[in-house]
């Protein structure tokens, strides 16, 4: 039985933004998940603006089906130019919510795209004291 996508959910696949790598990145957050076998490497760059930390860039690289892709790449739109905490608190739900739906077996993968982001922001903070930001 073939997986029924949305047409924004396979443009994302198809056309994934902020796929690559940060070079000297000031942050690295990396998942994965056994049963399915993605997995998710995020690359931050930060920074310091009006007292706040701001995700400046962000980098993907996803090894995974076509909904742990389309999932990666619509958050790292979604977190770009937010502080640190905004970005941590966009969850599974949102990501499939603005990407018009995933089929219910494959919601398991916005989660890890958040988890992955969620990762790098510990990094960073774990690298940087454990910052955060008054919003």
């Amino acid at each position: 039985m073939a997986m029924q996508y949305n047409e924004k959910v396979m443009e994302h696949f198809r056309h994934p933004r902020n796929m690559g790598v940060i070079e000297n990145p000031d942050a690295v957050g990396f998942v994965g998940n056994k049963t399915c076998g993605d997995a998710m490497k995020i690359f931050l760059r930060v920074e310091k603006r009006n007292g706040k930390n701001i995700i400046k860039d962000i980098k993907f690289q996803t090894y995974g089906c076509v909904s742990a892709i389309a999932t990666t790449s619509i958050t790292t739109e979604m977190v770009k130019g937010k502080t640190l905490d905004e970005a941590y608190n966009i969850g599974r739900a949102d990501a499939a919510r603005e990407l018009g739906g995933l089929p219910p077996i494959k919601m398991h993968c916005s989660n890890l795209a958040s988890e992955a982001i969620q990762a790098a922001i510990d990094d960073y903070r774990k690298k940087h004291k454990n910052i955060k930001e008054n919003v």
